[in-house]
């Protein structure tokens, strides 16, 4: 059993996972996502989006399911992602994370979404629908 027992909901959209230049502009497409995130290093500029707004041939990685862990989290709880990764990992599971303020969202990929679901319920924790 985890450290936290956490609930959690699994959204209904499938998004891609985009890899942009350094210095591109940040899409206006991806701003139309009801969920987007946007992360810019010295390498990349990352978004995430629904996969239905990606437009052909955008590099991307299309696919994914996502998981909404139920917070808000308080800043200093910890383990929260250790408690949802670690079954992940141990059902050989590849995931794509993303925090914001309240909560924690892990992608996975769609068509191994059942098996990440049964990993996160053996390990104890709830879907709520």
């Amino acid at each position: 059993m985890a450290d936290h027992q956490l609930k959690y909901s699994v959204l209904p959209e499938k998004f891609a996972v985009c890899r942009l230049a350094p210095s591109a502009t940040i899409p206006e497409w991806a701003l139309a996502s009801q969920i987007f995130s946007v992360m810019r290093t010295a390498d990349e500029l990352s978004v995430v989006c629904g996969e239905e707004l990606v437009p052909a041939g955008t590099p991307a990685e299309r696919g994914w399911a996502c998981i909404q862990l139920r917070g808000p989290f308080p800043f200093e709880m910890t383990g929260v992602l250790a408690a949802v990764l670690n079954p992940l990992a141990v059902a050989g599971l590849g995931i794509f994370a993303m925090s914001t303020f309240d909560t924690d969202y892990i992608l996975v990929k769609a068509d191994r979404l059942r098996a990440a679901q049964d990993a996160l319920s053996s390990a104890g924790h709830i879907e709520v629908r």
